[in-house]
């Protein structure tokens, strides 16, 4: 993000990341060189005042740095101390992996696509972002813990952990056992007719996994007399006969536009929509106008591009939810939250920059 709106590369020192401009927003930020024993001693500094304190660190590094939970309890007992690693706090070998090794090793990759397909690397980062949300839950938790006395506590989150426990939420090893296909491609067989479909103009989804849904397909598809055909009258009959369902709503699916084809579903009750592309869906008037999405601003410029990352999708009755300001630069706010929150001198602020602690 710069001046001119976004750019692939850095022009210069006010341009911003678009990872950090949505990443950073409501925050400030400050640097510490925690290798050393002044900047170790200001972390401690913020730990007393604090009632979270969330690292990421590889397993290990917070040990070598003396900055791990039986470190810094002792400074403030009541310190919820969360960490978000790749395989666990646990973890001797201090491994390193990246979103994309933990959808190898959780078995994501092979969810998706056709039998005969290669592992299907998913585009969002699932690792990266399932895991901060069971680190919420976890952090919330031990507040709450916290509020009815208790004490502090390390909130401990691993993100192959975390995807692993949503991949098991399908039981595929069940699947696997009865020799049934784990990757079905475009069609899902076990609540037939379901799957997205190939229109005249781009792709649908439709979810029919009950008789009446199923009915309503039949319906829209112009094939009425499916109804009472014992091939589909019945849902372990549609799973039998599943390639051949499939099969005749494809054929029908090709010869409408997608809005007349889910046009015709909906009129039949039947859960249907268009597959939309990634700048249609986040500029869904509806999640728009509920802050599900919102602008990135930049720190200087404002809003000078037509960008759009994650809001807050959730709404409270009597609350407002929001990102209160734009992305910080990297150490913008040191000084403020040394002398404000810390009751640093300047003097002791100046003699810690000019030592490269901050």
């Amino acid at each position: 993000m710069s001046a001119t709106g976004l750019s692939a590369e850095r022009r210069s020192d006010e341009d911003m990341s678009v990872s950090m401009a949505l990443r950073g927003r409501g925050k400030e930020s400050i640097t510490i060189d925690l290798k050393t024993d002044e900047g170790r001693d200001v972390l401690l500094d913020l730990v007393s005042k604090a009632d979270v304190l969330v690292e990421n660190y590889s397993a290990g590094v917070t040990r070598r740095l003396r900055i791990d939970w039986e470190s810094v309890r002792e400074v403030n007992p009541s310190l919820v101390y969360t960490s978000i690693t790749r395989f666990g706090s646990d973890d001797d070998g201090g491994s390193k992996a990246m979103d994309t090794i933990v959808q190898a090793l959780s078995g994501l990759m092979l969810t998706a696509g056709k039998p005969e397909d290669a592992p299907i690397r998913f585009g969002l980062p699932l690792g990266d972002l399932s895991a901060p949300l069971f680190a919420v839950i976890g952090t919330l938790s031990a507040l709450l813990e916290v509020q009815r006395g208790g004490q502090g506590q390390h909130v401990d989150v691993s993100m192959l952990g975390a995807l692993t426990s949503l991949v098991a939420c399908e039981p595929f090893d069940a699947f696997e056992s009865m020799g049934m296909p784990t990757r079905t491609g475009d069609w899902v067989p076990r609540p037939a007719p379901f799957g997205t479909f190939r229109g005249e103009d781009g792709w649908f989804a439709l979810c029919g996994p009950t008789d009446e849904f199923a009915a309503g397909v039949f319906r829209a598809i112009g094939a009425p007399e499916l109804l009472g055909d014992p091939r589909f009258a019945k849902r372990d009959a549609r799973v039998r006969n599943s390639d051949e369902l499939h099969g005749l709503i494809a054929t029908w699916a090709a010869e409408h536009p997608v809005a007349e084809a889910v046009d015709a579903l909906a009129r039949h009750g039947v859960p249907a929509a268009p597959v939309r592309s990634l700048a249609d869906a986040v500029r869904d008037p509806a999640v728009r106008r509920r802050g599900e999405v919102v602008p990135l601003p930049h720190p200087v410029y404002g809003e000078n591009a037509d960008l759009w990352g994650t809001g807050v999708p959730i709404t409270f009755s009597d609350s407002t939810v929001g990102f209160d300001k734009p992305a910080p630069y990297l150490g913008a706010d040191t000084d403020s939250v040394l002398r404000d929150l810390l009751g640093y001198e300047s003097s002791r602020v100046e003699s810690l920059r000019e030592s490269g602690v901050v």
